[in-house]
């Protein structure tokens, strides 16, 4: 049986990181995880094929090779799959689809006939015979949470490596908060399933003995959602580095209680872990106890964010605008934290009410809910009639970005991180793509973009000052090239 893959086209959203990929020669940020792991799944008899449209298009003779083809997509990717799903139709092919944008509003793709909801590791057998004996089913769901150290190692033989930034693997699912505004709850539950740390050290082995040597994004919710579990990792991780000699690195996402465990941070930056993103959401306490951050509340958020540094991390910090408790100083008060905090990459996103969650629920409840939301955190919208002015929100959003992202701010962040920045775990290699990147970034942000100025101004700042923080210095220089894009964007 024939099987082809399909991911769709991401839309330019935050984490797309589509405006920096010419200076890495790369096209896309990181694979389809979940379609590799899928894959693994799947008879070793069959034949398939993967095609990631961000790295390559789609072609009719790709459809019409396949018997089936198995679709993965993303709230983000719903006008994506719209038309693909109108492409398969014109070639008769059948389409199983899967993944975050079908657990609710199927009914909104009338030419996708066949379902896949939920985890698959309870469900795919079922799919499989039905495959076979020719009595596929319209939907497929799990009864409940899978135990996922019966998850296979992806099929990385599936894709060419050089085309991604990053690769991904993930050790565990779920997590034990229960944020109002978060789907992961409701699609993964709070109580967190890991896979052993044997069986995640094997998938890196395997990543290793393919030439992998760059970052590896370790997709979990929250990978300290079960401590105990996550220190017999990074023990294992360390051991493995030691006797491999390993060059990747990695980075997460945590919750900001992993700044109250210092044996875990020291792990973590042993085991080669160089950045996490925490949910930071909002200075304002009121709002934090509106959306249920109870983890956030009662803490001193900068000192967090500087515990991290310190230890050796990177804090990307996701940053949200629009609770019902906000304030009218709110975009100013979101500046001022994000500046003093030294969190160079700060996600700033308008609240939306994903479905499927608390938030949703509420608001539905209150006859607030106005739309659909699109899944792109950079989109100025909100999908719900706030308390605030919807104008208000939407032009203080704008510029909160664009503020944010100015050369003299966001270079000033720059300055702010590596003062902090503590020294330890394993140093990465500098790749080929890291020198052409550097290159590439003194013309264009040393020579043609208007701030040059504070760009020259970073580069003998931290020759002079933190030789070995260099190349981090100019790796955000870059980044901050897609953010102000975005920003402009708006």
């Amino acid at each position: 049986m024939r099987i082809l893959l399909l991911y769709p086209p991401t839309p330019g959203t935050f984490w797309s990181f589509k405006h920096v990929m010419r200076f890495v020669s790369k096209r896309a940020s990181l694979p389809p995880l979940g379609l590799l792991t899928l894959a693994a799944m799947l008879p070793s008899e069959w034949e398939l094929r993967l095609r990631d449209m961000n790295v390559e298009p789609l072609s009719d003779d790709d459809l019409r090779w396949a018997d089936y083809v198995m679709l993965s997509a993303m709230i983000v990717h719903k006008e994506a799959v719209m038309g693909l799903s109108e492409r398969c139709n014109r070639l008769g092919k059948t389409v199983i689809a899967g993944g975050p944008l079908f657990s609710s509003g199927r009914e909104t793709f009338p030419r996708l006939q066949h379902f896949v909801l939920g985890e698959a590791e309870e469900i795919i057998p079922q799919l499989v015979a039905d495959l076979r004996a020719g009595t596929l089913r319209p939907t497929y769901a799990g009864a409940g949470w899978p135990d996922i150290t019966r998850s296979p190692i992806p099929r990385w033989d599936l894709l060419d490596p050089r085309h991604y930034v990053t690769m991904a693997v993930q050790f565990s699912r779920g997590c034990p908060f229960d944020c109002e505004f978060c789907d992961i709850p409701g699609l993964n539950g709070r109580v967190p399933r890991t896979k052993t740390p044997a069986q995640l050290v094997a998938e890196l082995e395997q990543l290793r003995c393919r030439g992998w040597k760059d970052m590896v994004f370790v997709v979990d919710d929250n990978f300290i959602g079960n401590k105990k579990q996550t220190k017999e990792l990074l023990r294992a991780m360390i051991e493995w580095r030691e006797r491999t000699r390993a060059a990747m690195g990695f980075l997460t996402e945590a919750s900001a209680n992993l700044a109250d465990d210092p044996e875990l941070c020291a792990l973590m930056v042993r085991a080669g872990f160089k950045k996490v993103f925490v949910g930071i959401e909002t200075p304002s306490l009121s709002s934090l106890e509106e959306c249920r951050k109870l983890q956030n509340c009662h803490r001193d958020l900068v000192e967090t964010i500087k515990i991290l540094q310190a230890a050796g991390l990177e804090v990307m910090g996701g940053f949200i605008v629009g609770f019902d408790h906000d304030g009218v100083d709110i975009f100013k008060r979101q500046f001022e934290f994000i500046q003093r905090s030294g969190v160079v990459t700060a996600m700033v996103g308008l609240l939306n009410a994903l479905p499927n969650t608390r938030l949703h629920h509420r608001l539905t409840k209150e006859g607030r809910i106005e739309s659909d939301t699109t899944g792109n955190n950079t989109e100025a919208n909100l999908n719900f009639r706030p308390k605030l002015s919807r104008e208000f929100l939407i032009n203080g959003y704008r510029d909160l970005m664009k503020r944010l992202y100015e050369p003299r701010h966001y270079y000033a962040r720059i300055r702010t991180f590596l003062q902090r920045h503590g020294r330890g775990g394993p140093r990465l290699r500098l790749s080929r793509s890291d020198v052409q990147a550097f290159v590439k970034s003194l013309w264009l942000l040393g020579v043609w973009h208007r701030g040059r100025i504070a760009y020259w101004r970073l580069v003998v700042t931290a020759l002079l000052t933190r030789p070995r923080q260099f190349p981090k210095a100019m790796e955000l220089a870059i980044l901050g090239y897609h953010f102000r894009r975005v920003a402009r964007d708006l």
